[in-house]
């Protein structure tokens, strides 16, 4: 309604230009190309999904799944208490997390679904997201970030002295909001219904084990706190190598991630060819259910785009937040980067390739970091919950939006305090 009520407002006002489109014309164009687009994005996810539901697969046989979740188990076991702790999601939203961790967002994504199917299999409100799975989504909207390939290649590209230089700034803004992500979805399941989402933890616990364990509960299985604090202490040890190293590593990553789940299988005695097919063959199908989901959220973002609502938000309010550290140029990047990720990476690379800007200016450094540290919301949504046919996100959008929020005031500290020093 906004965007058919402002591009109806500059038709009324509008004169005629050689070579533009009037505002309704462009805005009917908007909506059924973005229809189009999301149909192509979701059949462009079927290789990558066939590929790595399949190496997942491939670990999950291995036993790979299984060891991952009991080493973070202490911790997993607090975040997502109506979650047992050798259910399947546990997991995969291990792997999911590794995934975001190492900036490989296409990686991510299959495992991300593959967490929130198993996640649904606990669900006994089929189309209503629970508070694991609105957790889960926030923590993927912030995801810590060690390595945002992408962003360092596009850097590179526009001739930055230093493009790996939003490591260290796309990793504060991203612990930020991630910690911002988790409380803020704790608390809003907390004030959304406290009551049902008590009874629900008890029946959940109820059903897997036949009573209501306390968290401390120790089944055997999971590793001490010691280990699983070694195992934490390991990765944080890995980010000084990220932040020197990083761009040298990144393309190791996806061949090395493939080399090492596929070896992993042989040694198990795994069947890697049989269950990498089995694996793969829910790629299509996955990619099939979520284009309504995709259609739906594309367009309406897309009118808010082709009608002109975002470059009327960002030059009334762009003198504001410019004293609080978001300049002009970079508050478009800020608001679109939660509704589209194209549209947000075309953003940055024509920031970054603007003389008069740079990749290396305090503009340029904030506009890589909001690129690296923050998530298409709405896309994700669109794609998880679109995967197993949630309707009603309860609280989910609200505590994503709040991460994002927590991400763009990260990422704004993180690039004043890194261009002081």
């Amino acid at each position: 309604m906004i965007s058919f009520l402002v591009a109806g407002w500059r038709q009324l006002n509008w004169i005629p230009v050689t070579g533009i489109q009037e505002p309704l014309t462009a805005l009917t164009a908007t909506i059924v190309s973005t229809a189009g687009d999301a149909v192509q994005l979701a059949l462009g996810l079927v290789g990558v999904m066939a590929l790595f539901l399949g190496l997942m697969k491939v670990a999950e046989e291995g036993g790979l799944l299984k060891l991952a979740a009991r080493g973070i188990r202490p911790l997993l076991i607090r975040l997502f208490p109506e979650v047992p702790a050798e259910h399947p999601a546990m997991g995969a939203m291990v792997m999911n997390m590794a995934a975001n961790l190492l900036g490989l967002g296409n990686a991510a994504t299959p495992f991300g679904i593959k967490a929130m199917q198993e996640l649904e299999t606990l669900n006994h409100e089929p189309g209503t997201a629970t508070n694991a799975m609105a957790l889960f989504l926030a923590i993927n909207t912030s995801s810590i970030t060690l390595l945002p390939t992408g962003v360092i290649a596009l850097r590179a590209a526009a001739g930055s002295t230093n493009a790996a230089g939003i490591l260290p700034t796309t990793l504060f803004a991203t612990l930020f909001s991630t910690a911002t992500a988790i409380i803020c979805a704790k608390l809003l399941a907390r004030l959304w219904d406290r009551k049902t989402s008590n009874k629900y933890t008890e029946k959940i616990c109820k059903k897997e084990t036949g009573t209501a364990p306390p968290l401390s509960a120790s089944n055997g299985h999971e590793l001490s706190w010691w280990k699983s604090m070694a195992a934490i202490g390991t990765l944080v040890a890995m980010i000084p190598l990220m932040v020197i190293y990083g761009q040298n590593i990144s393309g190791w990553i996806v061949p090395g991630l493939m080399v090492s789940l596929l070896t992993f299988g042989i040694w198990r005695g795994v069947p890697v060819y049989e269950a990498f097919v089995s694996g793969a063959k829910d790629g299509f199908q996955v990619a099939i259910k979520i284009i309504p989901y995709l259609v739906a959220i594309m367009v309406a973002i897309g009118m808010l785009r082709g009608s002109g609502v975002m470059e009327i938000v960002a030059g009334s309010i762009g003198h504001y937040t410019a004293a609080l550290g978001m300049p002009a140029e970079a508050l478009p990047m800020a608001i679109l980067r939660p509704l589209s990720g194209s549209g947000a990476y075309g953003i940055l690379a024509a920031t970054i390739n603007n003389p008069a800007i740079g990749p290396d200016s305090y503009t340029g450094y904030l506009v890589s970091t909001l690129q690296g540290s923050t998530e298409t919301t709405f896309y994700v949504m669109a794609v998880y919950f679109g995967a197993v046919q949630i309707k009603k996100v309860r609280h989910t959008l609200a505590a994503g939006l709040l991460a994002d929020l927590a991400g763009v005031i990260g990422a704004i500290v993180a690039c004043k305090i890194f261009l002081q020093l």
